[in-house]
């Protein structure tokens, strides 16, 4: 897969894509990365990117004819990309995203910057993604939450492929994800639950269930409506939910 990102401060990617899993996953020949200076596409000797917007109002607009010049200069290069925008407009980025881009050859993530983008440029979007209801600078770190996301679902990204299967979100049970402990078994006073311990692999499946149900009804209720429960999963989880405590 080649991922490429587009914006006015390329740089800003290489400390975390080329560090432990991304690096690893790049130097593995897993995927592909290349960044883009928009200012590369500019005609004057500031290399504007932004102007004020029409109407008035605060703050600067990034300029439609970079972006439409950039896109049509990469896209020219190679099979089409899939081209990824971010704005608070855009659909909740999510795990169900995340796998479906994992299919695509080529994804290009265009960053805004400033007070946003001048609207036009949105038709060159095949996804425009909010990562959530906060303000950022730009859209570097969104895009750098969407390449993560993506790039460990990609066969050789994990040293442990069942690790981007059984973790929140990518269950298949639409849960969250069980507790985990590792040694020492007690820390501070704080013990491990002993069915871990036990060496039952049975009950201990039981016990990771049980608790993903436990922890999902506590801290994301809305995901159980999604989840896969039988009855008495249910009447568990709704025992939490009315604020009892469980086993």
């Amino acid at each position: 897969m080649l991922i490429e990102a587009l914006s006015v401060i390329p740089e800003i990617f290489s400390p975390y894509l080329d560090a432990s899993i991304m690096g690893r996953a790049q130097k593995s020949g897993v995927f592909e990365f290349a960044a883009h200076d928009l200012r590369n596409w500019t005609h004057d000797r500031h290399r504007t990117v932004d102007d004020a917007p029409f109407g008035g109002g605060p703050g600067m607009l990034m300029k439609p004819a970079p972006i439409f010049e950039a896109l049509d200069d990469i896209c020219s290069r190679g099979p089409m990309p899939h081209v990824v925008f971010f704005s608070p407009c855009g659909a909740r980025f999510d795990q169900r995203h995340a796998e479906r881009l994992a299919t695509k050859e080529r994804i290009l993530c265009v960053c805004g910057r400033y007070e946003g983008i001048d609207e036009r440029v949105y038709t060159l979007a095949d996804d425009v993604f909010s990562i959530g209801d906060y303000v950022l600078t730009g859209g570097e770190l969104a895009a750098l939450v969407l390449i993560d996301s993506v790039v460990r679902l990609l066969p050789g990204a994990l040293g442990d492929e069942a690790s981007s299967v059984d973790e929140s979100f990518s269950l298949e049970s639409g849960l969250l994800e069980y507790a985990q402990y590792t040694r020492p078994s007690e820390y501070r006073g704080m013990g491990v639950p002993e069915v871990l311990l036990s060496g039952d692999h049975g009950r201990v499946d039981e016990w990771r269930r049980r608790n993903a149900i436990e922890r999902t009804a506590r801290w994301r209720p809305d995901l159980l409506d999604q989840a896969d429960l039988d009855s008495d999963e249910w009447a568990f989880a709704r025992s939490i939910l009315r604020g009892e405590l469980s086993d």
